[in-house]
């Protein structure tokens, strides 16, 4: 199946976790029913969590396809890369993306999802004490395989991307890129709310708009409800004169439309250009409709211009 042109993508980090079961599995039914296919795991989802291993999300859809039997109506995405290998620490151990380190962790992830490919497989973070080429054959390989569908890199530096497609030669490379993105922009001098999180540049914008293969995925686009909720605070990385701008605009507009806001800043997404994939994840049925009524949301270019330019 194919990722639709124009799309939200279920980010699944809390089922089994901070979303139960049960809930997770009403998510994904309504997910379904509404025209959504595309679902966004990894295998590390949520190992710091306590009482988490990281099996939890992958293990929940696995258990949810097979008791829907519906693994041809969705695409599945996952990662590679940021697993802890010892119980109860963190990225320190992290398996990393060696030939042996790839191939047994997509060998967990098809067995917890109950399927026998899936059809994006990430490096989820950099493994700079492998050689990239190893990496590089080894996604080749499983694409080769029918294990993965298509490799994507996230979190990655732009330039270790370029040189891993460069590598790859004639067989299949990275053509998809997942960092963080949203309306609001963060400054570069305070750390984003993860020390593994990487946001989006210009530079990264140009290189995907550029290359014309590559399909961005954005994750944290309405920053955990900060635009909405009055209980959620915006992260110190967004604290500059730009932002109280940006979110005058933000709420002009969706005035206008008689939309929240967060459907006009997924919208400014989904419009943009290079074509990106917002990740929204949910733990209610009502956050994934307001979410997927987005996709309705038409921006004027006019509402796009003043969007823009908000923080100029």
């Amino acid at each position: 199946m194919a990722i639709p042109q124009r799309t939200i993508a279920l980010g699944t980090l809390g089922f089994g976790t901070i979303v139960d079961e049960r809930t997770s599995f009403e998510i994904l039914d309504h997910f379904v029913e509404s025209g959504g296919t595309v679902l966004d795991t990894a295998n590390n989802y949520a190992f710091w969590l306590d009482g988490a291993t990281g099996d939890e999300s992958e293990e929940v859809i696995g258990r949810w396809l097979a008791s829907r039997g519906a693994r041809d109506r969705v695409v599945i995405s996952t990662k590679v890369g940021a697993r802890p290998t010892v119980p109860g620490t963190g990225l320190e151990t992290a398996e990393g993306l060696s030939d042996k380190a790839v191939r047994t962790a997509l060998e967990g992830s098809l067995r917890r999802l109950g399927t026998d490919r899936v059809e994006v497989y990430w490096t989820h973070i950099e493994d700079r004490s492998v050689p990239l080429a190893e990496t590089v054959d080894t996604l080749a390989d499983l694409v080769a395989a029918g294990k993965a569908g298509e490799v994507g890199a996230s979190n990655h530096a732009v330039w270790r991307v370029e040189r891993a497609r460069a590598l790859a030669g004639d067989r299949a490379r990275y053509t998809h890129m997942q960092y963080r993105y949203s309306y609001l922009q963060p400054r570069f001098d305070i750390p984003l709310p993860s020390s593994a999180h990487v946001h989006v540049t210009g530079e990264l914008l140009d290189y995907v708009s550029s290359e014309g293969d590559i399909r961005l995925w954005v994750y944290s686009p309405i920053l955990s409800g900060g635009y909405t909720r009055e209980d959620v605070e915006i992260p110190a990385a967004y604290d500059h004169p730009g932002t109280p701008r940006r979110l005058a605009a933000l709420g002009a507009v969706a005035e206008e439309l008689g939309v929240t806001k967060n459907q006009v800043a997924l919208s400014w997404l989904l419009d943009h250009d290079p074509q990106i994939v917002p990740l929204v994840g949910v733990s209610r049925i009502a956050q994934l409709d307001e979410a997927l009524g987005a996709l309705a949301v038409t921006l004027s270019a006019e509402q796009r211009r003043r969007l823009d330019e908000a923080a100029l």
